[in-house]
């Protein structure tokens, strides 16, 4: 842990409170405080803590409560309990549920300094043989993160501080931002990593299989069921499942994942019989689910369980100091994987790439780099071979959209042409536009393109 470690204070004395906050912060550490089991909550999920200090008497709630709840949220997350010499036996229990030490009233500040120093170090030595056991597997959970912005060190920072525990997290960005990366990071990264990683676009599913996709059917469940079939998340048990544009699913099945994530376990479609499954869930969506709540068209109760943590993901336009990093990289994994001869960016090109604007983010960059290698004829890759000149004649022919236009009529104008000016080639296409194939075909099919 080379950065300061982060300690919150939760108490609704006041005079302990700021007792344990100054001796805390004069000893070196960063201290946030809460009054409440409510601001704590809050608190905590916003500031990913090393430690919490815990008044176990807090008004509104019984003895445990809080602590039941912050270590089901944050499994790994390390409290110390503040009790009174009347209420030992209540701490006890909270050392039955995963508290790391207690503290009774009155304690001196050398006792707090000696109780946290003994926590944090604990915490290193546990995060130093995580780090340890990933090296020795050959992957760090930022690995693929490339990029040294800001945005993207605190996009790799909450990716390492959250893979170690086991709480779910909503990964939020545009198309083609790496959220998927992300998601098998903060796998790669936790203690499930030798365990199944299992990946389901929501937007791809009809929405009448949904369930069975999710949770699995017995034979006869409906026609065509001429076998049961485990569903995701059975065949994620132990390990994760990442479920890709989660705003997708329609109402009735926001419900049954909620009742997953209360109960951790689902029904086969046609079963009446539950089924335990042991699995972590990550989440992610392009889309804005506070105003999907607002609208109607997303639960908020599911909305809560799923962003416990939120990352959100900076759209490549707005670090374009990670480009030059982005596209070396990219260029060699393209390089390795299609077996081409390796080709570097000459200066104008990386210009260019650095002056475009990415509406399909990193995805529209590899495949822009993965064009450029194939079609290149010269020694380095020139801003011709981007063809990134063909995409802005394309873009600027669809104009600007009036505000009488829908969204999805300008999405649909702008493949058509596309489309047109690629002799409907499905591929290039879907590289001038900054997706992949399944994705554009899914478009196709859902606007009706002829």
């Amino acid at each position: 842990m080379d950065a300061v470690p982060v300690i919150v204070v939760v108490d609704d004395d006041e005079a302990i409170r700021d007792s344990c906050r100054q001796t805390l912060e004069r000893s070196g550490y960063r201290v946030a405080t809460a009054t409440d089991a409510f601001s704590a909550v809050k608190v905590i999920r916003l500031q990913l803590p090393d430690l919490v200090i815990l008044d176990l008497k807090m008004p509104g709630v019984a003895d445990t409560e809080l602590l039941r709840k912050l270590k089901a949220e944050h499994p790994g997350l390390d409290v110390v309990v503040i009790t009174g010499y009347s209420s030992v036996g209540s701490a006890v229990e909270c050392m039955r549920l995963g508290a790391y030490d207690y503290l009774p009233k009155p304690f001196d500040t050398e006792s707090l300094r000696l109780v946290v120093r003994r926590a944090l170090e604990k915490r290193r030595l546990a995060v130093e043989n995580e780090a340890l056991r990933r090296t020795l597997a050959g992957a760090s959970a930022g690995e693929a993160l490339l990029g040294e912005s800001a945005a993207m060190r605190r996009v790799r920072e909450l990716v390492e501080r959250v893979a170690v525990t086991d709480s779910t997290v909503l990964i939020a960005g545009e198309s083609g931002t790496g959220k998927e990366l992300v998601a098998r990071a903060i796998h790669t990264g936790s203690s499930r990593r030798e365990r199944p990683f299992v990946a389901l676009d929501c937007a791809a599913l009809v929405e009448s299989l949904c369930e069975s996709e999710l949770f699995g059917h017995v034979k006869g469940a409906f026609t065509g069921a001429t076998g049961s079939r485990p569903g995701r998340f059975e065949l994620a048990d132990g390990g994760t499942v990442f479920l890709d544009e989660i705003a997708n699913v329609g109402p009735a099945i926001q419900a049954k994942l909620l009742r997953v994530l209360q109960e951790r376990e689902i029904t086969r479609v046609g079963d009446g019989r539950p089924i335990s499954v042991d699995v972590r869930v990550v989440a992610a969506t392009n889309r804005d689910l506070a105003a999907e709540i607002k609208d109607g068209h997303f639960r908020e109760d599911l909305f809560y369980r799923l962003s416990v943590v939120t990352i959100d993901l900076p759209p490549l336009r707005a670090r374009r100091e990670d480009i030059s990093l982005l596209a070396e990289g990219l260029l060699q994994r393209i390089q390795a994987r299609r077996a081409l001869p390796p080709r570097p960016l000459s200066a104008a090109a990386l210009a260019t790439l650095q002056g475009h604007d990415w509406p399909g983010n990193v995805r529209e960059l590899e495949n822009t780099l993965e064009r450029a290698l194939v079609l290149a004829q010269g020694a380095e890759i020139a801003p011709e071979d981007l063809g990134l000149a063909a995409l802005a004649v394309v873009r600027s022919e669809i104009g600007h959209v009036g505000r009488d236009l829908s969204l999805a009529s300008a999405e649909v104008d702008q493949i058509r042409k596309v489309l047109d000016l690629t002799g409907r080639h499905l591929g290039q296409a879907a590289a001038l536009l900054g997706i992949d194939r399944k994705t554009l075909w899914r478009k196709i099919r859902s606007y009706n393109i002829r």
